[in-house]
């Protein structure tokens, strides 16, 4: 058997407990991957972030096939979404290609990651606020407005999730809740995860290009996450919601600082 790759037993323990953050927070967990890769397995910031968008499609597959199967993807919204978000992240494919991983380039990727991490935060423990933001909201937001601001929410969800890996979740789910405020909640998650799913791996795939993807951490990540997420799903009942959203959203928000003050 020696010829067999030795077994990276910290990187299968690590993916097993994002995932088990995963599937009990339900959206926003998986943000931690990227910072963990940077902090405990001192990837690249580029690297770590190619290798997250790749862990963050791959994982989310089966529950996009699932929402569709229940009919919960509104496919109006998430065309316009990918519409928006997919043109956006080859465009910064594009230029993360022409201007090469410099000194500047580094430090955008980390403003961008810190950024990334705050907002998400800040989304997950004001969750309860947004549904009630969107229907004030809904004075301004008229049928005809609606469409195009979907477009131009799925730009910035493209530049930034192919910027920091961090958005097509927690934070795609909150402009999807604010510009659609009276959507079903399972239609709310399956339109976010049915968009986000394309997003990450056509990002994914534009660092790959970019050589920016450890593959075989990938793998041993994913080996402890697809259980874990499973586990985590049916404990989920068992902690209180606001616990699981202030403890997420302090984790988030001391790693944006750790990334920040290395920016």
């Amino acid at each position: 058997m020696d010829w067999l790759p030795p077994i990276d037993w910290l990187a299968i323990f690590s993916g097993f407990g994002i995932g088990l953050i995963v599937g009990v927070t339900g959206v926003g967990g998986g943000s931690l991957m990227t910072p963990l890769l940077i902090s405990v397995f001192h990837l690249d910031k580029a690297v770590a972030i190619g290798t997250d968008l790749w862990f963050a499609g791959l994982t989310k597959v089966s529950g996009s096939w699932a929402h569709h199967r229940h009919g919960h993807v509104d496919y109006k919204i998430t065309t316009l979404l990918l519409a928006g978000s997919i043109p956006a992240s080859i465009g910064t494919t594009a230029w993360m290609h022409m201007v090469g991983i410099t000194k500047q380039a580094d430090s955008l990727l980390s403003f961008a990651l810190g950024i990334a991490l705050v907002l998400t935060a800040v989304t997950i423990i004001l969750r309860p606020v947004w549904h009630r933001v969107g229907l004030w909201l809904e004075r301004w937001i008229t049928d005809t407005r609606r469409p195009w601001l979907t477009l131009v929410c799925g730009v910035i969800l493209g530049v930034l999730v192919s910027l920091s890996s961090i958005g097509a979740g927690a934070l795609g789910a909150t402009l999807i809740l604010l510009l659609y405020p009276r959507l079903p909640t399972p239609r709310l998650v399956g339109t976010d995860i049915a968009h986000a799913v394309p997003l990450t791996l056509v990002a994914g795939i534009g660092h790959a290009t970019l050589g920016n993807v450890h593959w075989a951490l990938l793998i041993e990540l994913l080996i402890g996450s697809v259980p874990a997420i499973w586990i985590g799903a049916r404990l989920t009942k068992l902690l209180p919601d606001i616990w699981t959203r202030v403890a997420l959203s302090c984790a988030l928000l001391l790693a944006a600082r750790k990334i920040l003050l290395i920016a």
